[in-house]
């Protein structure tokens, strides 16, 4: 099981940096170390930092031509298209891969 997220430009790998952080990188954050706890490969690519990695897979150059960055963050869960133009719920992307979300030990981002 594979999950991959296209991030749109960020300033950091998981966009978890500076003053105002966005909740809904939050809530990815926790979702993926959620999944890597459960087994799962997750990878995360940043436009602003690895742009070479959004050409090379043909799916998401695709899409980024057609649609320009709007397609932006872009899920890909086992090679396939799961989501465009929004971050996916923890909850989409279990029932997706076929497994139970985490209800208890789901780790926890600590902001300071």
């Amino acid at each position: 099981m594979k999950v991959e997220i296209y991030d749109p430009a960020m300033c950091c790998s998981s966009g978890m940096c500076g003053p105002d952080i966005d909740p809904l990188l939050i809530k990815m954050n926790d979702a993926v170390l959620s999944l890597k706890k459960q087994g799962v490969e997750v990878e995360r690519f940043n436009l602003a930092q690895q742009p070479k990695d959004f050409m090379a897979n043909k799916r998401v150059a695709d899409l980024l031509q057609k649609n320009g960055k709007k397609a932006l963050p872009l899920t890909l869960i086992n090679g396939e298209v799961f989501i465009t133009g929004e971050y996916p719920l923890y909850e989409d992307l279990c029932r997706k891969l076929g497994i139970k979300p985490l209800e208890k030990g789901k780790p926890m981002t600590l902001m300071t």
